[in-house]
């Protein structure tokens, strides 16, 4: 029984990694940077997003969102209030996105009239390493109320991401977060590992962050290019 469970699985997972190279080729060719946003539940994702859709649409880019949840369009119907055109993906109890997915919830948008494509993961530390979307950055997000230490319980996660964010910093300190101690084990997992902390209900920190996407939404980005030809780094536990 456990040989077949790793069969399947490996069969699953290569069939999705196809279908991901696939949609990779699509991005590339319509000069769409697309990255994919992986966190726990409750990391602020959701607003994070909001502000940053918000923004990139004041610097006159053109940009759209997918976004997973395992049921209710809720986030969705936030992400509207910026402005930028979002489309629900429900898993109705699959714990992460997956290729396939990506790939028929894009069906009549016109890639080449994009900039950036955000796709918001559904809320969990496991599943998706495993699954490659195509993007071109993986983007890890921590709360500070989650605790320093979430990289080293879930070094998958970090070490397949680009970016770290660490969130909600506008109550680190209510919280006693150490974000040296955060950093440090971000990068024992990753090393070198580019991390932002923000506060999007505030706005700390938002301006590098979106300094850093403009910077890689140039098709020339030397960044971008490099991450999407190597193909995701995905940790198979």
């Amino acid at each position: 029984m456990e040989t077949r469970v790793l069969e399947l699985r490996r069969n699953v997972l290569n069939k999705n990694d196809e279908l991901a190279r696939n949609l990779r080729a699509r991005f590339q060719q319509a000069e769409l940077l697309v990255l994919n946003l992986v966190s726990s539940p409750g990391t602020g994702k959701t607003e994070f997003l909001k502000k940053t859709l918000t923004a990139l649409r004041e610097h006159g880019l053109r940009v759209a969102a997918l976004v997973g949840d395992l049921e209710t369009d809720n986030d969705a119907h936030r992400l509207m209030e910026s402005g930028a055109p979002v489309r629900q993906i429900t898993t109705h109890g699959c714990c992460h996105l997956d290729a396939g997915m990506i790939e028929r919830h894009l069906e009549g948008w016109a890639l080449e009239d994009l900039d950036i494509l955000f796709i918001e993961n559904v809320g969990n530390l496991v599943c998706p390493s495993n699954y490659d979307l195509g993007e071109a950055v993986r983007v890890a997000l921590l709360s500070v109320t989650e605790g320093e230490d979430k990289p080293l319980k879930y070094p998958g996660i970090f070490n397949s991401a680009d970016v770290a964010v660490i969130t909600k910093m506008d109550i680190a300190e209510a919280c006693e977060f150490d974000r040296e101690v955060a950093e440090a084990n971000i990068h024992e997992v990753r090393p070198g590992m580019t991390i932002f902390a923000v506060s999007a209900k505030r706005g700390v920190g938002m301006e590098e962050w979106l300094a850093f996407l403009l910077e890689l939404q140039s098709p020339q980005s030397r960044y971008v290019m490099a991450i999407a030809d190597a193909g995701r780094r995905a940790v198979i536990s």
